[in-house]
């Protein structure tokens, strides 16, 4: 759900902001930044690259081991709905430091948070605490940039991370979503079914359906027709079904073989001729998922039929 997270949140903002009447260019870019947001907590993953510089031998043991370091930080202290509301207080009263009374709040909120972090989870859970602050600075400079106010800079902080722990309840444990308080709110992660592939599938097709949804706000946005951004050549992710022969079924604990592969499916969107026209990349991302996902479905046909 990592690409999920943000363009949900991208969706979300930039519809409501078309909503109250904002120019398209002003809309896309608040969703952008409620897209960052959103994407944020999972700064914590920073962590596992430890696990690939571990010196594991093959992609299964890097895999492994890089899952083996995140699974110490992540989805703990940056996942909190507590941390996200108090983080973006925080980041809003930082994008108005020019204020004293703007500067001290900020300082003492987001201060805060690393400390209480370092104190409950350690000095790994304070640095990861601070690497999270720091990238959410530099959104709220991005904001900033981009001409946003403090209160926009707040309802998108907000959106993006009060959204995010949410979007990993279908995989892995469920987030500490009211850290650093000693509650647990939901003690198992959803499941879509009780056979392990169909409930990754499941999962797989909320990521596609978030997907979806973004593309259909930025083409609405745009005036184009999701439909005709599609090649043709995007129904040869139907052949992928073959794929349930070759190779094992996908679940949580073993899906990059599944991931990888139908994900690769999406080549088939890279044109055949050199054009850098904004509208030929949107076509190009527009066929790439239309056959990733009857990649997806023509494997999960088969799937249940073999």
């Amino acid at each position: 759900m990592f690409i999920g997270h943000g363009l949900l949140a991208f969706a979300v903002a930039a519809s409501v902001a078309t909503r109250r009447g904002w120019a398209t260019d002003r809309a896309l870019t608040v969703g952008a930044v409620a897209g960052l947001f959103a994407t944020l907590p999972d700064v914590d993953m920073a962590y596992a690259l430890f696990g690939l510089a571990s010196g594991a031998e093959g992609l299964v043991g890097a895999s492994d081991a890089f899952w083996a370091a995140a699974s110490l930080v992540h989805r703990t202290v940056t996942h909190s709905l507590v941390v996200g509301a108090v983080a973006a207080v925080g980041f809003a009263a930082w994008h108005g430091r020019g204020r004293p009374a703007a500067l001290g709040t900020a300082a003492v909120v987001l201060v805060g948070l690393v400390g209480v972090a370092a104190a409950v989870s350690g000095a790994l859970g304070g640095a990861i605490m601070a690497l999270f602050v720091a990238a959410g600075l530099g959104i709220v400079r991005v904001a900033r940039s981009a001409g946003f106010g403090r209160r926009t800079v707040l309802a998108a902080a907000l959106l993006g991370l009060l959204t995010h722990p949410f979007g990993d309840l279908l995989t892995g444990a469920p987030p500490g979503l009211l850290y650093p308080l000693d509650v647990t709110l939901v003690g198992e992660r959803v499941t879509l079914a009780a056979d392990p592939t169909v409930h990754l599938l499941g999962a797989f097709f909320v990521e596609l359906a978030t997907i979806w949804l973004a593309l259909a706000v930025y083409t609405r946005l745009r005036g184009w027709r999701v439909r005709g951004l599609v090649h043709p050549r995007a129904a040869l992710g139907a052949a992928y079904a073959g794929a349930v022969f070759a190779i094992p079924a996908p679940t949580l604990q073993v899906s990059w073989p599944f991931v990888f592969s139908v994900l690769g499916v999406g080549v088939v969107g890279v044109p055949t001729e050199l054009d850098r026209s904004r509208r030929t990349r949107w076509q190009t991302v527009a066929t790439a998922l239309t056959a990733v996902t009857l990649a997806g479905l023509a494997y999960t046909a088969a799937y249940l039929v073999v």
